[in-house]
């Protein structure tokens, strides 16, 4: 019998635009969303795969790769199996869908990383809906690597902060921010200088905003580690954030015990 079921928030974006011109191709990572996924599953929990356009997500090849699993070739193997064959990866609903059917019968809410939502879900009306929803219900609020950026989509104004972020309107974006609902809350983020080894080593192009900048721009109270992709997590109420890709078992099992907790 399952213990209650978990949205998964994800993205459609395929091309990230970079300062100077120029897109880079990106999704969602692998790991971040097979090794939680398949940890709420094994922990008894049902997932509901849900995006902006209600196709599914595309995964960013720069993390088709083992070392993303600790070189365990089974786990790979596992997680790639999973995301191309597994009902809950492949009848994929939409975020509007899934908002004006209710949100009362989800147990928690997850948004895995990769660069892909700060195309669009980052910027999402109804992922603002969603996040405000399990806010005000103190439900569990999991994110990771650069899925924590999503939780500016609960502005009243998502888009205009994120041109504020992009002109580097610092003013602005304060000004935007105002009465967010996660002011002053811990978390964490894929950290600045993690960005620039990814736009060295994978986008080949520097972004508009680093995420740091933007969770603390909106009024986060941003921790990262001193050494780049380790393991971080960080809880606050309701939300749990983890910081890079290495965090992804962690923040499953963070995600998992708040939601054993607020089960019993």
């Amino acid at each position: 019998m399952s213990k209650g079921q978990v949205l998964v928030l994800g993205s459609n974006a395929t091309q990230l635009g970079l300062r100077g011109g120029g897109t880079a191709t990106v999704g969602q990572y692998l790991n971040e969303t097979a090794v939680p996924a398949l940890a709420l599953l094994d922990a008894g929990y049902d997932i509901v795969l849900a995006t902006p356009n209600g196709a599914k997500p595309h995964i960013d090849a720069a993390s088709v790769s083992v070392d993303h699993f600790g070189g365990d070739e089974t786990a790979f193997q596992r997680a790639k199996y999973f995301f191309a064959s597994h009902p809950a990866m492949n009848d994929v609903r939409t975020l509007k869908s899934v908002v004006d059917e209710g949100l009362d019968g989800f147990a928690g809410v997850f948004v895995p990383g990769g660069h892909a939502p700060i195309v669009d879900l980052m910027v999402d009306r109804d992922a603002g809906t969603i996040l405000r929803h399990f806010h005000a219900a103190a439900k569990p609020t999991a994110l990771l690597c650069h899925g924590p950026v999503v939780v500016v989509a609960a502005l009243e104004d998502a888009s205009a902060f994120r041109k504020a972020l992009e002109e580097g309107d610092d003013a602005w974006a304060a000004d935007l921010a105002r009465d967010w609902i996660y002011a002053g809350y811990r978390m964490t983020v894929f950290s600045a200088s993690e960005e620039k080894i990814a736009e060295e080593q994978v986008l080949k192009g520097e972004l508009y905003f680093d995420m740091e900048k933007a969770l603390r721009s909106a009024g986060g109270n941003v921790s990262v580690t001193d050494k780049n992709f380790a393991s971080n997590v960080v809880v606050d109420r309701e939300l749990i954030t983890g910081q890079n890709p290495a965090s992804d078992r962690a923040m499953a099992d963070a995600l998992i015990e708040a939601l054993d907790r607020a089960a019993a």
